[in-house]
């Protein structure tokens, strides 16, 4: 039955090995750099930078427009007043009475032509015949003729306009959308530099609490080896009751210990996982928690120049960038204030029409033309807007220069601390050396009887700080490496 559950036991050991995942530091780079929103969300910067960059070119083309409308009136628009077209309506009232009015007025001075037969039959002619109908029709005829029908109005235009000189702003906004776009590809460079630091500085710490419970599960063992033994010799009588006490309490220190380093690795894993975008209760394991020596390619720190280190930083690439759109921002201010011009072309159609008297027809016509508009007089705003301007492009020059400042400042506390950490980890693998051999004698005088169990705890306890002090030395040596690179704008994945 014990060897049932053995095999049991050993085959979930197995299964679990099996299902981890074993990552090492350039898939969790690559993991982390392809889940982190930051970066997504700076990627979609860039595609909206580019694309307000095409929208920019968009202003030095033509540009076309369609407008259209109708209008209901409750009055027509009359080229005839009131007086005018009431006399052109009794036109042939007013033609027959002026005409009777004259043949008497004719009769009273030439008497004679009453003896004239053919006069009288004439007269008597026109007196039987009506003229006023049909010149009143005609007056009205002429009435209608002169009306416009203008209540119900439809109006379409289609209108092109090409900018000829608009101040100079067509082109600093080119400029300005230019370095936006590259703008937001060096924030993304620089998040993407704070990515991998995060990634790496945590995939380190994982290996470290990983060698560390390694390292307090041997002195565990060590201990309770040691427990073993003073427990024979106390019953032997070769060791005290307070000997074997401090034993005891060393192996229950070494127990929390061990909990602690487990707990801590368990929680930054967790870390780990989220920075790669896995669920934070995937077990995962690194290739590098194997490694007892994590040896490092050092960067070279002699001769390094500080002018490179400028072209390869993205924050001094955002800062210059930044420094040009102000400038630009200063030509943007002062077009305001300058003469504009622009041709423009149109085609109208109107319904009623004017070009053939007031036709119900769609008719239109095209013009050409240009068109310039010239500020004359703003009381000083251009003036002043534009010395603001200056003043935030002077302010974005000297945050280009305090950032040079720093990150020369900072290089320089990067190759010392590399420096400084290859020179602590000879010492720890020295003082490892030290606390090994004295290990050794303490075990061996432990055993033949002439050193106390004191002193046996106290090589313990240093054995454990110098092994502890080795792992951190290496680890440090890795981090400084890392934060060397990117404060020389080297670290990418």
């Amino acid at each position: 039955m014990k060897k049932f559950l053995c095999f049991i036991y050993l085959i979930c050991q197995i299964s679990y090995i099996g299902a981890q995942r074993v990552l090492d530091l350039d898939s969790c780079r690559a993991l982390a750099i392809a889940n982190n929103k930051d970066l997504l969300i700076s990627q979609e910067k860039i595609k909206a930078a580019h694309y307000q960059n095409k929208a920019a070119f968009t202003n030095y083309l033509p540009n076309i427009s369609a407008s259209g409308g109708y209008m209901r009136s409750q009055k027509e628009i009359s080229i005839l007043n009131s007086d005018q077209k009431n006399a052109l309506g009794s036109m042939g009232t007013q033609l027959s009475g002026a005409m009777q009015t004259g043949i008497q007025g004719l009769l009273t001075q030439h008497p004679e032509l009453t003896q004239n037969p053919q006069f009288m039959a004439l007269i008597q002619a026109l007196g039987q015949t009506d003229i006023a109908t049909p010149l009143n029709g005609v007056g009205q005829s002429i009435v209608d003729a002169f009306r416009t029908d203008t209540r119900n109005l439809y109006a379409g235009t289609i209108t092109l306009t090409q900018p000829i000189y608009m101040g100079g702003k067509i082109r600093a906004y080119n400029k300005i959308t230019k370095y936006a776009e590259e703008l937001a590809r060096q924030q993304h460079n620089s998040g993407l530099q704070d990515v991998i630091l995060s990634t790496d500085q945590t995939y380190w710490q994982v290996v470290s609490l990983a060698n560390k419970k390694k390292l307090a599960e041997g002195y565990l063992a060590l201990l309770q080896k040691l427990e073993s033994d003073i427990d024979k010799m106390m019953k032997e009588g070769v060791v005290t009751k307070a000997d074997v006490l401090s034993v005891k309490v060393k192996v229950n220190e070494a127990e929390m210990t061990l909990t602690k380093v487990e707990d801590g690795l368990s929680l930054t894993k967790m870390l780990l996982c989220q920075l790669c975008g896995l669920d934070i209760s995937a077990p995962i394991k690194l290739k590098d928690e194997e490694n007892t020596d994590l040896s490092t390619v050092s960067t070279a720190t002699n001769g390094i120049d500080i002018n490179k280190v400028y072209t390869t930083r993205p924050e001094v690439h955002s800062l210059e960038l930044a420094s040009q759109i102000y400038k630009e921002k200063i030509n943007v201010t002062r077009s305001e204030y300058l003469p504009t011009v622009a041709f423009v072309g149109n085609y109208m159609l109107t319904n009623p029409s004017l070009y053939n008297g007031f036709e119900k027809k769609f008719k239109g016509m095209w013009n050409i033309g240009v068109a310039v508009q010239v500020p004359i007089w703003h009381w000083g705003e251009g003036s002043y807007k534009v010395k603001a301007a200056k003043s935030e492009a002077r302010i974005a020059q000297y945050q280009l220069d305090d950032a040079k400042e720093k990150i020369e400042l900072q290089v320089n506390q990067s190759v010392f601390k590399v420096n400084e950490a290859a020179k602590k980890l000879i010492m720890a693998e020295k003082n490892m050396e030290k606390a090994d051999e004295n290990l050794r004698y303490a075990n061996l005088g432990f055993e033949e009887g002439v050193i106390p169990a004191s002193n046996v705890l106290e090589a313990h306890t240093a054995w454990l700080a110098a092994e502890s002090d080795k792992i951190d030395a290496q680890i440090d040596v890795k981090l400084t490496e890392v934060y060397l690179q990117k404060a020389l704008g080297t670290l990418n994945k």
